[in-house]
């Protein structure tokens, strides 16, 4: 019986070595088995993965100076392991755990180790606090900070915790299967379910203490000095968990000059910044990465600002697995001159002004020829590398009136006033509706019931017939209302839609060109938050791609569209590309405020929409225009009549058209200056509270002129 026994066990044990050579030799042998696929395989997924930062490229003005750039910055960090000794929730779980510890050893000497142990901790984490107030930060803004990190690694241990102690499958399955997806408060509300009594938690999340997030670094203040970092690296270069570390951050070398239309980078917190590189994971942001704010130049070109991170991946013997380069985040050129810019913001912000006038103004300049914008300007300014800590009081109205984060020369819409009567000249001439000889009257009583009066007659009792005749470039010169009213009212309703339309007022007008597009990492691209303006009696029900879809003007309504107002509104842009098209005479181009590198202009672009306009109906609005700032009685002429002569000295010549509104009352300069080279300049500035365009804006358009000329951009300057 013996005997048997031992030869089943030889057979037994034989069978198992045949196994196992068998499977040995299958392992060395088949080089491409399964086998070995699987240990490639849990490798992989026991990989180690290093990434690296995306570096957001720059936004730089037409002659390269940088307006936008990723700088390096010093930050003080700390460990979770020591910044959570400021946390109650962790007093409490530490303490739960030392009580059951000494419950169970019959003792209360490991309850008052541990207590001791926390406030020797806590004694250490406010020394720490106390030099960190040193640096100019406040105590509790301190404090706050290390909240937060503490607030977001308890919530982490409580997923983790729920995670860890049978959670409810119907949640996870509610998800898809995918536990990562459930959110913290349904986790949590399960945990509570099944652990209802509140010790009992504290003690579970307390017991999470091997995630990696407790031992990484957070940001706790910024050092800004290099005595700051001097000081820093004495004071806590003993101190284990606190650490200097080197960080990217967003910088703007001209703080507040082109702010409005450069914009500021924040937190990629909002679900639209998710949702923008979904579908790229090197590309998706991490949670301290930032993404363009909306409006400005950092949100229109998020997709070829940003980066994308490169990464390293390590199999479990830190064998290299696969590498992936970073790429650069793609620069930005902008058409705007910054110096010019920062100077016309400069000047607009501190300029003589009457008590009426308040502080907000915007103004354009545009290079006729290339339809490049020069200058968009907006005042109140505000400055980028710190509007991050003041945005909720700069963008609530009740706690800064004055609006600086809107562009108004973009984003803000005006009636126009008198500026569109140019405008409204080519279409009476070009449809036949007024002949330039022809006369409508302007005497010197009031009005029919509504029918808008001229402003001489409200100031002075007389009207335009005293003066001259009242012909096409006369009304022009002296800002007749009386007969841009009559004429509008003889345009068709259709008719004057489309020619200001034609114009570019009542559409967006600004966008980015398609070959910046096309080099985007995403489809999704942005655009700019500009004003259509408005050119129809009621709102459009959304937005408006073309023309057929404006609702209609009233017909009682055209008599105040040839003023400039009644519903009519327009930005600043639409008025100086107004300006620019009429400078070319005729021809219609969006503004643009982007330059491509030859190697993105690969595509021919057209030479702008010829409008149809007669050279005939051209020179008469010339000529119009021209009469209002050069000749006596002319509505500009007094505020450019002592500097006209150096304007001639420097070759330059400027027509002009001054505006001002009732109801919504904004004074308005626009018109152009051009030399004997060809080169021409489109300007428009806008004065928010102005009530004479003569007096509170024209002064303001020829200084603009004048600057432009120091700059180089227009006639042979004597500075």
């Amino acid at each position: 019986m013996y005997d048997k026994r031992i030869k089943i066990f030889i057979i037994f044990s034989a069978l198992l070595l045949v196994i196992c050579l068998f499977r040995l030799g299958q392992m060395q042998l088949l080089t491409a088995s399964s086998v070995k696929d699987e240990i490639a395989e849990l490798k992989r997924q026991r990989s180690k993965i290093h990434q690296f930062k995306t570096i957001r490229g720059r936004i730089l003005d037409r002659k390269g100076r940088e307006l936008a750039l990723d700088q390096p910055c010093f930050y003080l960090c700390i460990n979770y392991n020591l910044s959570r000794y400021l946390d109650e929730r962790v007093w409490q779980a530490q303490l739960l755990e030392a009580a059951e510890i000494a419950q169970r050893k019959e003792t209360d000497e490991p309850l008052l180790d541990k207590r001791q142990f926390l406030e020797e901790k806590r004694d250490d984490l406010d020394k720490i606090i106390d030099k960190c107030v040193g640096f100019g930060y406040d105590r509790t803004e301190v404090e706050n900070t290390i909240q937060r990190i503490n607030n977001k690694l308890w919530n982490i241990r409580t997923f983790l915790a729920w995670r860890r102690n049978n959670p409810d499958p119907n949640i996870i399955e509610k998800y898809g299967g995918n536990i990562g997806l459930v959110p913290l408060s349904e986790a949590a509300a399960d945990l509570e379910k099944n652990y209802p009594d509140q010790r009992d938690r504290m003690i579970l999340v307390g017991k999470v203490d091997d995630i990696p997030e407790m031992t990484e670094l957070y940001p706790l203040l910024e050092l800004k000095t290099d005595d700051d970092i001097f000081t820093a690296q004495l004071e806590f270069r003993k101190i284990k968990g606190v650490e200097i570390q080197l960080k990217a951050q967003r910088y703007y070398p001209y703080g507040s000059a082109a702010a409005q239309t450069i914009g500021w980078v924040g937190k990629a917190s909002q679900k639209e910044d998710a949702e923008l590189f979904a579908d790229d994971r090197l590309s998706s942001y991490l949670e301290d990465e930032v993404c363009g704010r909306q409006p400005g130049v950092e949100y229109a070109c998020e997709t070829i600002l940003r980066g994308r991170r490169g990464e390293i991946v390590y199999d479990i013997d830190r064998r290299l697995i696969s590498r992936t380069e970073a790429q650069f985040g793609r620069d930005v050129m902008l058409t705007l001159d910054i110096e010019l810019q920062k100077r016309l913001e400069n000047y607009l912000s501190d300029c003589p002004r009457e008590p009426n006038v308040g502080p907000g103004m915007a103004a354009v300049v545009i290079d006729v020829t290339s339809s490049d914008i020069l200058a968009l300007v907006s005042v109140p300014v505000y400055d980028l590398n710190t509007v991050k800590y003041k945005y909720n009081i700069l963008s609530n109205p009740k706690k800064d009136p004055n609006k600086p984060m809107i562009n108004r020369a973009i984003n803000e819409r005006y009636p126009p006033g008198s500026v569109v009567k140019p405008l409204i000249l080519i279409a009476g001439l070009e449809t036949g509706s007024i002949t330039p000889d022809e006369i409508i009257s302007c005497p010197g009583h009031a009005p029919p019931e509504d029918w808008p009066r001229c402003l001489i007659y409200r100031t002075s009792g007389v009207g335009h017939d005293s003066r001259w005749d009242n012909t096409a470039r006369n009304a022009i010169k002296g800002s007749c209302n009386i007969y841009f009213s009559h004429l509008a009212d003889r345009i068709d309703s259709l008719t004057l839609q489309q020619w200001l339309y034609a114009f570019g007022y009542g559409r967006d007008i600004l966008s980015l060109p398609d070959s910046l597009r096309n080099i985007a990492l995403t489809e999704d691209n942005r655009d700019f938050l500009q004003s259509p303006g408005l050119i129809s009696s009621i709102d459009p029900n959304g937005d408006i791609v073309s023309l057929e879809e404006m609702p209609p003007i009233a017909n009682g309504e055209k008599r105040f569209f040839g003023i400039g107002q009644g519903h009519l509104c327009a930005t600043p842009l639409q008025v100086a590309n107004e300006m620019a098209v009429i400078a070319r005479g005729g021809i219609f181009k969006m503004p643009n405020l982007f330059i491509e590198t030859q190697a993105e202009n690969t595509a021919v672009k057209p030479d702008g929409v010829d409008l149809g306009i007669s050279p005939e109906t051209m020179a008469v609005a010339l000529d119009g225009m021209r009469a209002v700032v050069n000749e006596y009685g002319g509505t500009a002429n007094r505020q450019f009549a002592p500097i006209l002569s150096s304007f001639a000295n420097e070759d330059i010549k400027v027509y002009g058209k001054t505006g001002s509104t009732e109801g919504t009352e904004v004074a308005w300069f626009a018109g152009f200056a051009e030399d004997s080279t060809g080169r021409k300049l489109a300007v428009a500035v806008v004065v928010e509270g102005g009530q004479r365009g003569s007096s509170d804006a024209a002064p303001l358009g020829r200084d603009i002129i004048q600057f432009c000329s120091e700059a180089g951009y227009i006639g042979n300057s004597i500075y």
